[in-house]
């Protein structure tokens, strides 16, 4: 029998303490699940790890001070002693949720020192009535006959909770939006179920339901908001990309400072066909247990990211952004030792790039662009940093390119540029390359780079590819066309062109309409669409070829070739990739180039060499008998007009001179 008093009178109640066994239990139990599924990285996991040890700690002292109300007069200072940590304990639960909130919300770096200050300041009353309670006793007492009477201060700790509570709810709407449906339903739903269990114990005070209801509210937040198997990669016990592209969004939306420090395999795939697919597993995780142990030797609190594909992601937030380069030039070095694998000694290449927000990059899609681009030609083997590389008006263009492209498709943008190409033996201009270019009225030009493989995600180089199409076909059928001496003009076929069923339809009526004579085109295909064995390709491919219609291979000795496949496509000509012109002084480069030339020639094909930019290059190649030359020792890309004045000027100059 426990005997309760207040100062308005006094109750008489058995306690039934099975909630609170219940409660107990499954805060055990979900303690013990959150800490098997790894999740202890990251504030969010290690602030919900926190409240489930305070619900614990609650809890206990709950059952404790109960008991210990039961005991006689004698027991007097442990009656204190258990009833003070109890609502000791009870005080914290509010602060802690609501730190939880502001964690969660990414809203915690706002706390400047004033609203820290007062944040703490309910809690302190609280803490400050509970330890002069052992002098005054205003808060709870003991009579004579060992009874808990509550005193006139104990309003100061409901206070307090409501007081959080406010603050509580406040943010939960506030930031609803940033939650979702599953998260708010949870998030929030805490507060009915305390008032309910509150409301039940006022009508039946015997039934303690309040940290039942605690540890329900806790039950569903793990359910609901932690979510492992949607944040965390089991594999791994990072979290995901997906979580990466939340916690990123929202941080940059909230202004609040952080550090992603990037991780990027570069040779990925190498490693994936050396291991295989567990293998790769395998590496993976050993590589993720590396960073979680530095992380927690460290102290950094930060949280990791494995987003796929060999790419891991370090991110400080404000409290240690001190920190980065010392942590990047630690991770950077841990990458460069050779790792033990299926008893090989594995070479990691890894690109290691210090992102500082929002100093360098301040919007999340400009962001997840940036990290794209991050590839093997920005490597040096050192730590690299965003603000060296990034050009936000390059990812302000990727960002809406999908709406400059439809928009300069309506308001007609875009223009072909003719690039001349040298006929070695004639010594003359015999040819051209058309190429597109984009003029923006707000950006200014933007490169094929950016918006050709933009156009190719979104179907859009279907209407450019029929533009430029259109567009050489009236060139050509043009006047001053005719005057040129020209024999064709070479146009650019992407990947995602060759795959539509009716290319070749559309090509050939393209052409008839403007009354084209089929060797006055050629078509372009890179080396990577020619290693497509897609029908589609090849049923356009020879479509077009019996027509009469010929077909170039261009940036050869850019990709993995099948030489068998290629040697059996109709090709006139191969078009050897820049590579092969930067890379001159290269001895090796040089027998693989001039062996390239022999066996191009035996199979009856014409050479064009891309990427010609000196005098000293144009006779080397003449002298490997090269056909054509194209780069821009002879001519950049340019305008149709002024393509016509360089043709009649610098091949009646030749003429005139024999």
């Amino acid at each position: 029998m426990d005997i309760v008093r207040d100062e308005y009178g006094e109750l008489t109640l058995d306690y039934i303490l099975y909630f609170d066994y219940c409660a107990n239990f499954i805060l055990i139990i979900l303690l013990a699940t959150t800490l098997y599924r790894g999740m202890t990285t990251g504030r969010a996991n290690k602030v919900y790890i926190e409240m489930l040890i305070l619900g614990l700690l609650q809890t206990s002292t709950d059952i404790f001070s109960i008991v210990a109300d039961r005991m006689g007069p004698e027991y007097i200072e442990f009656k204190y002693a258990t009833n003070t940590l109890y609502l000791l304990f009870h005080s914290m639960s509010a602060p802690m949720y609501l730190i939880y909130l502001l964690v969660l919300s990414d809203t915690d770096h706002k706390l400047t020192l004033l609203r820290k200050s007062l944040f703490s300041l309910p809690f302190a009353c609280s803490f400050l009535v509970l330890i002069l309670n052992f002098w005054n006793q205003k808060v709870f007492y003991f009579n004579t006959e060992g009874e808990y009477i509550r005193g006139p201060w104990f309003w100061v700790l409901y206070l307090s909770a409501l007081l959080y509570s406010i603050f509580e709810i406040y943010n939960v709407f506030r930031y609803r939006k940033h939650y979702g449906r599953d998260r708010f339903f949870a998030l929030f739903g805490m507060f009915p179920l305390l008032i309910s269990a509150l409301a039940i114990q006022l009508v039946q005070p015997y039934l303690l339901m309040e940290m039942f209801a605690n540890a329900i509210g806790l039950l569903l937040i793990s359910m609901l908001v932690q979510r492992p198997e949607e944040f965390i990669d089991t594999e791994t016990r990072l979290a995901k990309s997906s979580a990466y592209g939340h916690g990123m969004r929202h941080t940059m939306s909230n202004g609040k400072p952080s550090t992603v420090i990037v991780m990027n395999l570069m040779n990925y795939s190498s490693l994936r066909e050396v291991l295989g697919y567990q293998g790769t597993q395998d590496l993976i995780r050993k590589i993720s247990d590396k960073l979680i142990a530095y992380n927690r030797k460290s102290n950094d609190e930060a949280v990791l990211y494995y987003l796929g594909d060999g790419r891991f992601r370090y991110v400080l937030d404000y409290r240690h952004l001190d920190r980065a380069d010392e942590v990047a030039g630690a991770l950077n070095k841990s990458f460069k030792t050779d790792v033990k694998q299926q008893s090989m000694e594995l070479n990691l290449v890894c690109l290691t790039c210090v992102i500082r927000i929002p100093e360098d990059i301040r919007d999340p899609e400009d962001l997840f662009s940036f990290e794209e681009d991050l590839d093997m030609k920005y490597y040096t083997g050192e730590v690299l940093y965003a603000k060296d590389l990034y050009q936000k008006s390059r990812y302000t263009i990727k960002r809406n390119i999908d709406s400059i492209i439809e928009n300069a498709l309506a308001t007609h943008q875009f223009e072909v540029y003719y690039q001349p190409i040298y006929a070695v033996e004639e010594q003359r201009f015999n040819s051209a390359e058309a190429l597109l270019r984009l003029k923006d009225p707000e950006h200014g030009f933007i490169s094929p780079e950016i918006f050709i493989p933009a156009a190719e995600k979104s179907g859009a180089i279907h209407k450019i590819g029929a533009f430029v199409m259109e567009e050489v076909c009236k060139f050509i059928a043009s006047d001053e066309y005719r005057h040129l001496g020209l024999d064709y003009i070479e146009v650019n076929l992407s990947v995602t062109q060759c795959m539509r069923n009716n290319l070749a339809d559309e090509i050939i009526h393209t052409m008839k309409q403007y009354d084209i004579l089929p060797d006055q085109i050629n078509l372009e295909i890179t080396e990577t669409a020619a290693s497509f064995s897609q029908n589609t390709l090849m049923d356009n491919i020879n479509t077009l070829t019996s027509e009469g219609i010929a077909f170039s291979l261009d940036d050869f000795g850019t990709g993995y070739s099948n030489m068998r496949r290629i040697a059996s496509m109709p090709f006139r000509i191969v078009k050897l990739d820049k590579t092969f012109a930067n890379e001159q002084h290269n001895r090796q480069l040089t027998i693989v180039l001039e062996s390239t030339i022999q066996m191009i020639k035996a199979m009856n094909m014409k050479i064009v060499v891309e990427g010609v930019e000196t005098a000293e290059l144009v006779t080397q190649f003449s002298k490997l008998e090269c056909d054509y030359i194209q780069g821009f020792y002879y001519s950049r890309p340019i305008p149709r007009d002024e393509f016509v004045s360089f043709i009649i000027e610098h091949n009646q100059r030749k003429q005139a001179r024999r």
